[in-house]
This record gives C-alpha cells, structure tokens and sequence, in this order.
C-alpha cells in the first residue's frame, strides 16, 4: 500500500502529558496526528496548538478500557485516512491508594483495564491494516516501574507495566515477520499531571529535576523516524537526578 509520502499517528492519552507532547513532536515531523482520550476539551486544545503551529491534527475522544470503541476509533481513522503508521499507546492512569495496605479492588481493576487492555486493544484495532501495509509501528508507554519493581507505584501499576514490556516484546516475536515493530518506552519520573493523585505530590523544585514531557515527545518523535529495518525493542530512559538512586525521604512512600 502506498502512502504518497502521507504518515498517519494515533496516539491515545493525547490530552495532556507524555501523550501530548508525542502529538505534538510527530505533528511538527511532519505526521498527520489523531489524538485520543476521554477529555474533549482537552483533546481540543491540542489540536488547536498543533493547528495554529502548522501542523496537522484532529481529535477521537476515546476511553481506550472499552474494545468495541477503541475498535471504531481505528475504523474511523482508516476510512478519514486510508492507513495507519504509528500507534502510540500513552494512555494510563494510577491512583492515590496503591499500597497493599490501603489497595481496592476496584482501583486494581481500572488500572488493568486501561494500562494493560487499552494497550492490548489498540494494538489489536491497527493490527489488520499495518499487515496490509507490511510496515507498521507501535511506541507503547510503560514506566520505569515496568522495568524495576519499587514501592512507590503500587503493585497495580508495576504489575500493568510489566505485562506492557512483556507484551511489547511477544508482539515483535510475532510480527516481525510481516514488517512491524513496536518499542516499549520505558521512563522513570515525568513532571506529568498524574502526579498530583500521588499519596505525596513531589515539590516543584523536585519536579523540575525530573523528566519533561517534552523529552518523552522528543523520544517519540525518534523512534517514529527510524526507518522501516529498525526495530527501537525497548528504551529505558529516566532523569539524571534518578530519585530512586538517591532516596529522597518523598519517594520511599
């Protein structure tokens, strides 16, 4: 399938955060970027900044947990635009009660259904057309917590973003063979939004020694690039001030 020299991106949890800046590195590559999340208005306003630098960008609002939605944002994505070259998976959530000593149930179950299944699901609604196409990538967002195990994540989010790295890999065993790849990006602290549902909100100064937003979009934008015999398997990247390897008191909660 020829693409005329058109790209097509589809990264989800492109309202704020990792997955924004994504968008809007790989609109100023020159990609044609489709966000989703469940915020509208916030997908809106991406849009509207990636629109106003000259790039092109529209919005699906999604929630990535629900198969049968994820499954139409992707068909609407191909009747809009024919293919689909890029599959960012940035959405994920954690939340405030994470230890075992306070953990719910339900708060276990969301994050499954959208760290882990949204991944697997979006991988699966874009895998029929990158076959047809035989080229194809995927940039799934875990965290360094998919790669060392901490207390500070909760056992829910460790656990979700091991199964991405793992499922990362299994998908480039599998689908090599027909042109694809994917990357599991891995990164230790982002001053991102998700912070503030943290049991202690990092301060402002310790933020600003961890990674930047756009420093995940930078990363994304150069995996994007490489080109088709490149396979990035795995990047795991974090701040050089690593709080892990430091110990502050703020982190050991």
């Amino acid at each position: 399938m020829s693409n005329n020299g058109k790209r097509v991106a589809w990264v989800t949890g492109g309202g704020s955060g990792i997955g924004e800046a994504g968008a809007e590195a790989l609109a100023s590559d020159g990609w044609t970027v489709v966000v989703s999340g469940r915020r509208k208005d916030a997908l809106q306003t991406v849009v509207g900044k990636i629109s106003k630098a000259g790039g092109k960008a529209e919005a699906i609002p999604l929630d990535v947990s629900r198969a049968a939605d994820v499954n139409q944002a992707a068909e609407q994505i191909l009747a809009g635009h024919g293919r689909i070259d890029l599959l960012v998976n940035s959405a994920g959530i954690n939340v405030p009660k994470r230890s075992w000593a306070d953990m719910e149930l339900e708060g276990w179950d969301k994050l499954v259904d959208i760290n882990l299944n949204g991944v697997l699901y979006c991988m699966r609604a874009v895998l029929p057309a990158m076959r047809r196409q035989k080229d194809g990538c995927i940039i799934n967002v875990a965290s360094w917590a998919g790669r060392h195990v901490s207390k500070m994540p909760g056992p829910a989010y460790t656990t979700t973003k091991h199964a991405v790295l793992a499922l990362t890999h299994s998908f480039n065993m599998d689908e090599c063979v027909n042109g694809l790849r994917a990357c599991c990006l891995s990164p230790g602290e982002v001053a991102t939004p998700i912070l503030k549902l943290r049991p202690v909100v990092p301060s402002e100064e310790e933020q600003a020694r961890m990674l930047q937003s756009e420093d995940l979009g930078r990363t994304i934008a150069f995996v994007a690039s490489m080109p088709p015999r490149v396979c990035v398997n795995e990047i795991l990247i974090s701040p050089t001030w690593n709080r892990g390897f430091v110990q502050t008191p703020n982190n050991r909660d």
